[in-house]
Protein backbone atom coordinates (compact mmCIF):
# COMPACT_ATOMS: atom_id res chain seq x y z
CA UNK A 1 0.00 0.00 0.00
CA UNK A 2 1.19 3.55 -0.52
CA UNK A 3 1.39 4.99 3.03
CA UNK A 4 2.08 8.51 1.14
CA UNK A 5 -1.62 8.62 0.15
CA UNK A 6 -2.49 8.02 3.66
CA UNK A 7 -3.72 10.74 5.92
CA UNK A 8 -1.43 10.63 8.68
CA UNK A 9 -4.21 10.15 11.34
CA UNK A 10 -5.50 6.59 9.82
CA UNK A 11 -1.76 5.68 10.13
CA UNK A 12 -1.48 7.00 13.67
CA UNK A 13 -4.88 5.28 14.34
CA UNK A 14 -3.34 1.82 12.75
CA UNK A 15 -0.14 2.01 14.59
CA UNK A 16 -2.05 2.82 17.94
CA UNK A 17 -4.12 0.01 17.23
CA UNK A 18 -0.74 -2.51 16.26
CA UNK A 19 0.57 -0.96 20.17
CA UNK A 20 -2.08 -2.85 21.79
CA UNK A 21 -0.03 -6.04 21.11
CA UNK A 22 2.38 -4.86 23.67
CA UNK A 23 3.46 -6.15 26.73
CA UNK A 24 2.00 -5.16 30.32
CA UNK A 25 1.52 -6.08 33.57
CA UNK A 26 -1.13 -8.59 34.26
CA UNK A 27 -2.16 -8.06 30.49
CA UNK A 28 -4.18 -5.03 32.01
CA UNK A 29 -2.99 -3.01 29.03
CA UNK A 30 -3.45 0.45 30.88
CA UNK A 31 -3.33 3.05 28.32
CA UNK A 32 -5.40 5.10 25.30
CA UNK A 33 -4.19 7.20 22.73
CA UNK A 34 -5.80 10.09 20.74
CA UNK A 35 -4.75 11.25 17.23
CA UNK A 36 -5.19 14.83 16.52
CA UNK A 37 -4.38 15.19 12.86
CA UNK A 38 -0.55 14.39 12.35
CA UNK A 39 -0.20 13.84 16.00
CA UNK A 40 -1.04 10.30 17.96
CA UNK A 41 -1.02 11.30 21.67
CA UNK A 42 -0.23 8.45 24.70
CA UNK A 43 -2.56 8.44 27.94
CA UNK A 44 -1.64 6.34 31.00
CA UNK A 45 -5.48 4.66 32.21
CA UNK A 46 -5.36 4.80 35.87
CA UNK A 47 -8.62 2.91 35.35
CA UNK A 48 -6.29 -0.10 34.55
CA UNK A 49 -3.84 0.33 37.15
CA UNK A 50 -2.80 -2.14 39.66
CA UNK A 51 -3.61 0.18 43.02
CA UNK A 52 -2.40 -2.42 45.40
CA UNK A 53 0.36 -3.61 43.75
CA UNK A 54 1.61 -1.15 41.70
CA UNK A 55 0.62 2.14 43.40
CA UNK A 56 3.01 4.31 42.47
CA UNK A 57 2.11 3.64 38.97
CA UNK A 58 5.80 2.33 37.76
CA UNK A 59 4.27 -0.92 35.84
CA UNK A 60 1.77 0.71 34.38
CA UNK A 61 4.40 3.57 32.59
CA UNK A 62 6.85 0.78 31.86
CA UNK A 63 4.15 -0.85 30.01
CA UNK A 64 2.57 1.67 28.26
CA UNK A 65 6.44 2.94 26.88
CA UNK A 66 6.65 -0.59 25.51
CA UNK A 67 3.40 0.18 23.86
CA UNK A 68 5.14 3.41 22.62
CA UNK A 69 7.70 1.58 21.10
CA UNK A 70 5.41 -0.64 19.70
CA UNK A 71 3.62 1.78 18.03
CA UNK A 72 6.86 3.59 16.51
CA UNK A 73 8.16 0.07 15.20
CA UNK A 74 4.90 -0.22 13.53
CA UNK A 75 4.75 3.80 11.92
CA UNK A 76 8.07 2.60 10.51
CA UNK A 77 6.78 -0.68 8.94
CA UNK A 78 4.28 2.07 7.03
CA UNK A 79 7.29 4.24 5.71
CA UNK A 80 6.89 6.80 7.93
CA UNK A 81 9.24 9.05 9.81
CA UNK A 82 8.34 11.01 13.07
CA UNK A 83 9.60 12.31 16.05
CA UNK A 84 8.74 10.96 19.46
CA UNK A 85 8.31 13.46 22.92
CA UNK A 86 8.13 12.02 26.27
CA UNK A 87 5.81 14.45 28.15
CA UNK A 88 5.11 12.39 31.36
CA UNK A 89 2.85 14.82 32.87
CA UNK A 90 -0.46 13.41 34.15
CA UNK A 91 -1.94 10.81 32.79
CA UNK A 92 -0.57 12.66 29.37
CA UNK A 93 2.89 10.11 28.51
CA UNK A 94 4.23 10.87 25.39
CA UNK A 95 3.56 12.84 21.82
CA UNK A 96 4.20 10.82 18.13
CA UNK A 97 4.52 13.75 15.32
CA UNK A 98 4.47 12.52 11.49
CA UNK A 99 7.58 14.34 9.84
CA UNK A 100 7.29 12.79 6.60
CA UNK A 101 7.92 9.66 4.49
CA UNK A 102 11.32 6.97 4.10
CA UNK A 103 11.83 3.77 2.42
CA UNK A 104 10.38 0.45 4.34
CA UNK A 105 13.18 -1.69 5.42
CA UNK A 106 12.85 -5.34 5.80
CA UNK A 107 14.12 -5.04 9.59
CA UNK A 108 10.89 -2.67 10.16
CA UNK A 109 8.57 -5.42 8.60
CA UNK A 110 10.34 -7.85 10.77
CA UNK A 111 9.91 -6.32 13.96
CA UNK A 112 6.12 -5.99 13.28
CA UNK A 113 6.16 -9.61 12.91
CA UNK A 114 7.72 -10.45 15.83
CA UNK A 115 4.93 -7.93 17.63
CA UNK A 116 2.34 -10.02 16.76
CA UNK A 117 4.72 -13.31 17.68
CA UNK A 118 5.80 -12.15 21.07
CA UNK A 119 4.05 -13.28 24.26
CA UNK A 120 5.09 -14.21 27.92
CA UNK A 121 6.39 -17.97 28.40
CA UNK A 122 5.89 -18.83 31.98
CA UNK A 123 6.96 -22.47 31.79
CA UNK A 124 10.77 -23.34 33.30
CA UNK A 125 12.93 -22.94 30.26
CA UNK A 126 14.14 -26.34 27.87
CA UNK A 127 17.71 -25.31 28.10
CA UNK A 128 20.28 -21.83 28.61
CA UNK A 129 19.69 -19.60 26.33
CA UNK A 130 22.79 -18.93 23.96
CA UNK A 131 25.27 -16.86 24.77
CA UNK A 132 25.18 -14.67 21.26
CA UNK A 133 21.73 -14.46 21.50
CA UNK A 134 21.85 -13.13 25.28
CA UNK A 135 24.32 -10.25 23.79
CA UNK A 136 22.28 -9.54 20.79
CA UNK A 137 19.11 -9.30 23.23
CA UNK A 138 21.53 -6.73 25.97
CA UNK A 139 22.11 -5.10 23.11
CA UNK A 140 18.44 -4.56 21.95
CA UNK A 141 17.68 -3.02 25.33
CA UNK A 142 20.31 -1.27 26.25
CA UNK A 143 19.18 2.19 25.26
CA UNK A 144 19.81 6.04 26.21
CA UNK A 145 18.84 6.30 30.06
CA UNK A 146 18.61 2.29 30.46
CA UNK A 147 21.11 -0.37 30.89
CA UNK A 148 20.69 -4.08 30.93
CA UNK A 149 22.75 -6.26 33.20
CA UNK A 150 23.38 -9.48 33.19
CA UNK A 151 23.38 -11.09 36.57
CA UNK A 152 26.44 -13.54 37.61
CA UNK A 153 25.60 -17.32 39.50
CA UNK A 154 25.71 -15.00 43.11
CA UNK A 155 23.50 -12.45 41.94
CA UNK A 156 21.04 -15.35 40.84
CA UNK A 157 20.57 -16.30 44.28
CA UNK A 158 20.13 -12.79 45.34
CA UNK A 159 17.55 -12.19 43.10
CA UNK A 160 16.05 -15.58 44.15
CA UNK A 161 15.89 -14.60 47.83
CA UNK A 162 14.52 -11.33 46.50
CA UNK A 163 11.60 -12.69 44.54
CA UNK A 164 10.66 -15.02 47.46
CA UNK A 165 10.18 -12.10 49.70
CA UNK A 166 8.19 -10.31 47.38
CA UNK A 167 5.65 -12.88 46.52
CA UNK A 168 5.50 -13.65 50.43
CA UNK A 169 4.90 -10.09 50.98
CA UNK A 170 2.35 -9.38 48.30
CA UNK A 171 0.34 -12.86 48.77
CA UNK A 172 -0.29 -12.30 52.16
CA UNK A 173 -1.67 -8.23 51.80
CA UNK A 174 -5.06 -9.46 51.08
CA UNK A 175 -5.77 -6.22 49.21
CA UNK A 176 -2.94 -7.31 46.73
CA UNK A 177 -4.02 -11.14 46.81
CA UNK A 178 -7.58 -10.03 45.91
CA UNK A 179 -6.25 -7.68 43.04
CA UNK A 180 -3.88 -10.43 41.49
CA UNK A 181 -6.75 -12.77 41.44
CA UNK A 182 -8.92 -9.99 39.70
CA UNK A 183 -6.66 -10.01 36.82
CA UNK A 184 -5.88 -13.67 36.78
CA UNK A 185 -8.45 -16.43 35.35
CA UNK A 186 -12.08 -15.20 35.10
CA UNK A 187 -14.16 -13.83 32.12
CA UNK A 188 -13.96 -10.96 31.63
CA UNK A 189 -15.54 -9.02 28.64
CA UNK A 190 -13.41 -6.14 28.33
CA UNK A 191 -10.18 -8.73 26.84
CA UNK A 192 -7.56 -7.87 29.61
CA UNK A 193 -5.91 -9.89 32.14
CA UNK A 194 -4.15 -13.50 31.88
CA UNK A 195 -6.28 -16.53 31.20
CA UNK A 196 -5.61 -19.35 33.20
CA UNK A 197 -4.21 -21.37 29.93
CA UNK A 198 -1.36 -19.34 30.04
CA UNK A 199 -0.23 -20.14 33.94
CA UNK A 200 1.27 -22.99 35.39
CA UNK A 201 -0.93 -25.32 37.91
CA UNK A 202 1.89 -24.58 40.70
CA UNK A 203 4.88 -21.45 40.96
CA UNK A 204 7.80 -22.87 39.52
CA UNK A 205 10.97 -23.72 41.42
CA UNK A 206 14.90 -23.03 40.80
CA UNK A 207 16.95 -20.36 41.24
CA UNK A 208 14.06 -17.73 41.17
CA UNK A 209 10.90 -18.61 42.23
CA UNK A 210 7.99 -18.49 39.72
CA UNK A 211 4.94 -15.71 41.16
CA UNK A 212 2.52 -17.04 42.81
CA UNK A 213 -0.52 -16.02 40.58
CA UNK A 214 -3.33 -16.83 43.57
CA UNK A 215 -5.33 -19.06 41.04
CA UNK A 216 -3.73 -22.68 39.71
CA UNK A 217 -3.25 -22.16 35.78
CA UNK A 218 -3.82 -24.67 33.13
CA UNK A 219 -0.50 -24.67 31.18
CA UNK A 220 0.95 -27.50 30.08
CA UNK A 221 4.31 -27.58 31.99
CA UNK A 222 7.46 -29.77 30.19
CA UNK A 223 10.51 -31.06 32.03
CA UNK A 224 12.32 -27.82 31.72
CA UNK A 225 14.82 -26.24 34.53
CA UNK A 226 15.21 -22.95 35.29
CA UNK A 227 18.74 -23.94 36.35
CA UNK A 228 19.31 -23.12 32.63
CA UNK A 229 18.20 -19.33 32.95
CA UNK A 230 19.72 -16.35 32.32
CA UNK A 231 18.40 -13.46 34.38
CA UNK A 232 19.11 -9.60 32.57
CA UNK A 233 18.09 -6.68 34.96
CA UNK A 234 17.05 -3.74 33.16
CA UNK A 235 18.08 -0.71 35.10
CA UNK A 236 18.63 3.46 34.98
CA UNK A 237 20.08 6.36 36.93
CA UNK A 238 16.50 7.78 37.09
CA UNK A 239 13.61 6.75 38.92
CA UNK A 240 10.90 8.97 37.41
CA UNK A 241 7.65 8.56 35.24
CA UNK A 242 9.67 9.55 31.98
CA UNK A 243 12.79 7.14 32.99
CA UNK A 244 10.04 4.34 33.59
CA UNK A 245 8.89 5.45 30.18
CA UNK A 246 12.22 4.86 28.66
CA UNK A 247 12.66 1.97 30.44
CA UNK A 248 9.18 0.28 29.10
CA UNK A 249 10.80 1.20 25.24
CA UNK A 250 13.83 -0.37 26.35
CA UNK A 251 11.66 -3.39 27.70
CA UNK A 252 9.78 -3.88 24.19
CA UNK A 253 13.23 -3.61 21.98
CA UNK A 254 14.99 -6.29 24.16
CA UNK A 255 11.94 -8.73 24.34
CA UNK A 256 11.30 -8.28 20.45
CA UNK A 257 15.08 -9.29 19.87
CA UNK A 258 14.38 -12.01 21.97
CA UNK A 259 11.35 -13.08 20.06
CA UNK A 260 13.38 -12.55 16.58
CA UNK A 261 15.94 -14.82 18.11
CA UNK A 262 13.36 -17.75 19.36
CA UNK A 263 13.90 -17.66 22.87
CA UNK A 264 11.47 -17.98 26.22
CA UNK A 265 10.84 -14.61 27.89
CA UNK A 266 9.82 -14.35 31.32
CA UNK A 267 9.55 -10.69 33.08
CA UNK A 268 9.58 -11.10 36.80
CA UNK A 269 8.43 -7.55 38.48
CA UNK A 270 7.01 -8.57 41.95
CA UNK A 271 11.04 -7.86 42.98
CA UNK A 272 10.66 -4.16 41.57
CA UNK A 273 6.86 -3.70 42.53
CA UNK A 274 7.39 -4.16 46.59
CA UNK A 275 9.98 -1.20 47.60
CA UNK A 276 12.21 -2.52 50.11
CA UNK A 277 12.94 -5.18 47.98
CA UNK A 278 13.73 -2.81 44.92
CA UNK A 279 15.65 -1.29 47.31
CA UNK A 280 17.69 -4.05 47.86
CA UNK A 281 18.52 -5.24 45.14
CA UNK A 282 19.40 -1.32 43.97
CA UNK A 283 22.18 -1.45 46.64
CA UNK A 284 23.10 -5.76 46.01
CA UNK A 285 22.78 -6.22 42.44
CA UNK A 286 23.45 -2.87 41.29
CA UNK A 287 25.99 -1.87 43.72
CA UNK A 288 24.20 1.82 44.07
CA UNK A 289 24.52 2.54 40.53
CA UNK A 290 21.14 2.71 39.58
CA UNK A 291 17.71 1.77 39.82
CA UNK A 292 16.10 -1.87 38.81
CA UNK A 293 13.24 -1.30 36.15
CA UNK A 294 12.43 -5.11 35.79
CA UNK A 295 13.94 -8.08 35.10
CA UNK A 296 13.59 -10.70 32.42
CA UNK A 297 14.43 -14.66 32.11
CA UNK A 298 15.65 -15.94 28.84
CA UNK A 299 16.00 -19.52 28.34
CA UNK A 300 15.54 -21.91 24.94
CA UNK A 301 12.25 -22.67 24.20
CA UNK A 302 11.50 -26.67 24.33
CA UNK A 303 11.15 -27.83 20.35
CA UNK A 304 8.61 -30.57 21.83
CA UNK A 305 5.66 -28.38 22.84
CA UNK A 306 3.28 -25.36 21.23
CA UNK A 307 4.31 -22.58 22.59
CA UNK A 308 1.95 -20.98 25.07
CA UNK A 309 -1.42 -19.27 23.58
CA UNK A 310 -1.10 -15.29 23.79
CA UNK A 311 -3.07 -13.33 26.09
CA UNK A 312 -6.28 -11.15 24.92
CA UNK A 313 -6.27 -7.86 23.38
CA UNK A 314 -8.70 -5.29 24.13
CA UNK A 315 -10.86 -3.75 20.66
CA UNK A 316 -9.23 -1.05 18.89
CA UNK A 317 -12.33 1.52 19.82
CA UNK A 318 -11.17 0.98 23.48
CA UNK A 319 -8.13 1.84 22.99
CA UNK A 320 -8.01 4.63 20.30
CA UNK A 321 -9.61 8.19 20.14
CA UNK A 322 -10.10 9.84 17.43
CA UNK A 323 -9.86 13.86 17.68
Amino acid sequence: MDTARQEPSALLAKAATAAGYAPSILNTQPWRWRVHGDVLELYADPSRQMQAVDPDGRLLVISCGAALHHAALALAAEGVTIDVELVAEGDLLARISVKGHREVTGQAMRAVQDMRLRHTDRRPVFGPADPDAVAAVRQAGTTPGVDVHLLRPEQVSELGVAAAHADRTEILDPQQRAELAYWVGGERPDQSGVPLDVVPPEPSGGPVPGRDYVRAGTLDVSSGNDAYATYLMLFGPGDEPADWLRAGQALSSAWLKATELGLSVLPFSSVVEVAPVRERLAATVLSGLGHPYLVLRLGALDPEHRLPPHTPRLPADQIVELG
